[in-house]
């Protein structure tokens, strides 16, 4: 017989995995930190070859020489290197085939391995067609085994692409790359060529796991037993103390509880002399009076209350930062302010009197930041909602007196925070009401004051308890409804409305995985492009934080739960295309903008409470003696702005080619389109200029141009408010140029960069420089005046309905 012929030995590029295995026809991926093996990957896909992945002997061992590797490794190709923050990278591999380590023949700047490649022999013969059945049926059993046991970590998918192959070496690799074994058992199943075997030995290891998980759940089950028994006794004790105080037997053990319990909280020495009289007093009540009563409830309450006790704080401003930005997308203007608080809290720690108002939209997360504060800081979180409270004694508590007394909020939240320094939420405080019964807010001005609130003194309570600890945190939509005299007593922090690049991100990363666990759907059973998110927040919401979006979210969830179960489908996968069989007809449909350049027809830009809009204005121009009509659902302010407009142009007729004796023998009727929303605001003046204009003279208006600016009697263009919200709202309807007031050119470093690259924004301070923008062709037969082109003066909105012009 011929020699065998002998493999030729190969060189490629090697990396050393620490703690990880990589196996033929299996795809990984993992982390990379070191810089030799960063550099043994770069080589591998520049030279477009394949790389040899072995693991270590000793994962502590920072710069692995041939003593330090196993003998048998895999020859794998790099698919995918993604760069990390920092210097790490991820990777993703295919594993192809075995080698044998023969040498390193080097080391710097990274491992070069000469290896050679191994072949598994070919499983022929009855007798092992037999055995290889055998090993394969009972691989099945014990992995089905190991998945009831761990669900968490497998999947039925899992299970379905072993049962799908008949290959006892793939089927040993691909149970020993998806489940948790150590280092070694991993290692001599990588070591072993015969599949048989190598299925054999997989099963025998896979044996011992599922032995070793059902005996930890046997434990489990034991001890949770005898939590119950423990639970059990613990109640029945309970009721026999409570028996026993029923009957009255136990009424001098009571007076000593009440006065060791005193004595062990080490409290001020003024409300311990005080609880000690009141302890005398119940002493001297007879048993079942309705006053030992009220004594004892007053005496439970004071001594519930954190005088003394304070949890320990964590000023670290890193990770605070990292806690704020797992929690929340976005919101950088707010970060940094709370970032900087805790910086300066960091430098000064007994500062005091820090209160912080959130101000903006329902469902920007004005909540949920106060609670990621608390977490941040490590501080107790006690949320008191005060929509909707009229009376004074919710907040100050009842005289002990009366019927039914209680602690007011305040204390309450301190008793449940159970520390005197914990982070207090005050959500809607722009809801306070008042009546007969007194004002909330003003009971408050003591509360929020750190000058007075050392002292605070609660009705039911009747001693002083320092507030000074406390981090107040309230929450509001608006700043117009808190009373001014509160509102001085706090920093207002403003949250903006969400862009829909934003609320993409907070879908794509918070919302969906919480709508998934909470309906019980696993990642892969409900894929969502971004196509059909973006569908969802453009045509199935409107609103400026993401409160619905969650709400949409969690209805395709039971969707596809439905799916899932009702219909045996394994997985649903929605697009734009067929979000509408999910969610039903679009709620919303985009405003469209025809591009077409017109007469009299304008794009203006409205702010709403749910974020920006388009607003179109149109004009006509009629015979007639010189009437105005303006409609639309206008406010004053809007009709004052159309007012000024018309006298501006009427002072300048004849610079801009219009008939000088126009508002005699013409009618102009004004009309903003969505009559039933209400409108108001001054942002709309040079809008209507320019509607008024191209009407009078006849030149089209450029279709894909929007602006936004107040207007004054000499023509020159003022601040507005909202151009965050505007641009996005321009974007999303496919305008290509927006014109601002030159005041506003700061506020574009606010504006998300997607939106900055995507439009082309030009300030301008007089109405002239709109016109000639905005214009097919410029109105003018000479400039305006040199004084007239001066900068706009400070001004913007002053009001806040539904549309804000």
């Amino acid at each position: 017989m011929p020699e065998e012929e002998k493999i030729p030995l190969l060189t490629l590029p090697a990396l050393a995995l620490r703690g990880l295995t990589v196996y033929p026809k299996m795809m990984v991926h993992f982390d990379v930190g070191r810089e030799a093996s960063i550099k043994a990957l770069e080589e591998s896909m520049s030279s477009n070859k394949p790389i040899f992945l072995v693991a270590q002997k000793d994962i502590r061992v920072e710069a692995p020489d041939m003593n330090h590797l196993f003998s048998v490794g895999t020859v794998s190709v790099v698919r995918q290197i993604l760069r990390l923050p920092g210097k790490s990278i991820r990777v993703m591999v295919e594993g192809q085939y075995r080698a044998r380590l023969h040498d390193l023949v080097e080391t710097d700047p990274f491992l070069v391995a000469e290896i050679e490649p191994l072949e598994a022999p070919a499983v022929e013969g009855r007798a092992n067609g037999l055995k290889a059945e055998a090993a394969i049926r009972q691989s099945y059993e014990l992995f089905d085994r190991y998945t009831e046991l761990t669900p968490k970590n497998t999947s039925p998918d899992m299970l379905m692409n072993i049962m799908s192959s008949e290959d006892p070496g793939y089927i040993a690799d691909f149970i020993a790359q998806n489940i948790s074994m150590r280092v070694l058992d991993k290692q001599s199943i990588l070591d072993e060529l015969r599949p048989i075997q190598r299925l054999s030995k997989m099963n025998r290891l896979l044996h011992r796991e599922v032995e070793i998980l059902e005996m930890e759940q046997s434990i489990q089950r034991r001890v949770q037993e005898n939590m119950t028994q423990n639970q059990k006794d613990a109640f029945l004790r309970e009721q026999v103390r409570v028996i026993q105080e029923e009957l009255g037997d136990d009424g001098d053990g009571e007076i000593a509880a009440y006065r060791r319990r005193i004595a062990e909280a080490k409290l001020p020495q003024e409300v311990e002399e005080k609880l000690l009289k009141e302890v005398t007093h119940l002493e001297k009540q007879p048993f079942g009076s309705a006053e030992a009563s009220v004594l004892r409830n007053y005496l439970d309450v004071c001594l519930e209350l954190p005088w003394t006790k304070k949890s320990k704080e964590r000023v670290n401003v890193q990770a605070a930062r990292k806690i704020l930005d797992a929690d929340h997308f976005g919101l950088e203007e707010v970060k940094e302010r709370i970032l900087e608080f805790l910086a300066v809290k960091q430098l000064a720690p007994d500062l005091r009197g820090q209160i912080i108002c959130l101000v903006g939209p329902p469902g920007v997360g004005k909540t949920s930041i106060g609670m990621s504060m608390a977490k941040a800081m490590n501080r107790k979180l006690a949320r008191i909602s005060l929509g909707g409270v009229h009376d004074e004694a919710e907040i100050r508590g009842h005289r002990k007196t009366y019927v039914g007394a209680m602690p007011g909020r305040i204390m309450n939240a301190l008793r449940q925070a159970g520390t005197k320094n914990p982070l207090l939420l005050l959500d809607e405080i722009d809801k306070l009401g008042s009546d007969m019964r007194g004002d909330p807010g003003a009971a408050l001005l003591e509360v929020l004051d750190s000058e007075q609130n050392s002292t605070f003194r609660d009705h039911f309570v009747e001693l002083p308890f320092d507030l000074s600890d406390v981090l107040f945190i309230t929450t509001a939509n608006t700043t117009s409804t808190i009373p001014k005299p509160l509102l001085d007593r706090m920093e207002v922090i403003e949250l903006a409305s969400y862009t829909d690049e934003e609320k993409l991100q907070i879908a794509r990363n918070h919302l969906i995985p919480k709508q998934l666990k909470r309906h019980g759907l696993k990642k892969n059973q409900l894929k969502l492009t971004d196509d059909a998110i973006r569908e969802v927040i453009v045509s199935y919401t409107r609103e400026s934080g993401v409160r619905i979006l969650e709400r949409e979210l969690g209805s395709l969830c039971r969707k596809a739960a439905m799916a899932i179960v009702s219909d045996g489908v394994k997985s649903v996968h929605v697009t734009g295309d067929t979000l509408e069989q999910y969610l039903g007809p679009r709620k919303y449909y985009p405003e469209k903008n025809g591009m077409e350049n017109q007469v009299g027809l304008v794009n203006g830009l409205a702010w709403t409470s749910v974020g920006g809009t388009l607003l179109e204005v149109e004009v006509n121009v009629l015979d007639g003696s010189g009437k105005i009509e303006i409609t639309g659902n206008l406010g004053n302010v809007m009709k004052e702005s159309a007012k000024a407009a018309f006298s501006y142009i009427r002072s300048r007729a004849v610079q801009l080619g219009v008939e000088p004796n126009f508002y005699k023998e013409k009618d102009i009727h004004i009309h903003f389109p969505e009559g039933a929303v209400p409108k108001d605001g001054p942002s709309a003046g040079i809008t209507m200029c320019t509607a008024m204009v191209s009407a009078l003279t006849g030149i089209p208006v450029r279709g894909d141009v929007a602006m936004t600016g107040e207007i004054t009697l000499r023509g020159r263009v003022l601040p507005i408010g909202g151009l965050r919200e505007k641009s996005m709202a321009a974007l999303r309807n496919g305008i290509h140029t927006v014109i601002i007031p030159k005041d506003n050119e700061a506020d574009l470093e606010r504006i998300d960069q997607t939106v900055r690259n995507a439009l082309h924004f030009i300030p301008v301070s007089h109405v002239d420089q709109v016109l000639a923008n905005a214009l097919e062709r410029p109105p003018l037969a000479e400039p305006a005046p040199e004084g007239e082109l001066g900068a706009g003066m400070s001004g913007g909105e002053t009001r806040t309905p539904l549309h804000q012009a």
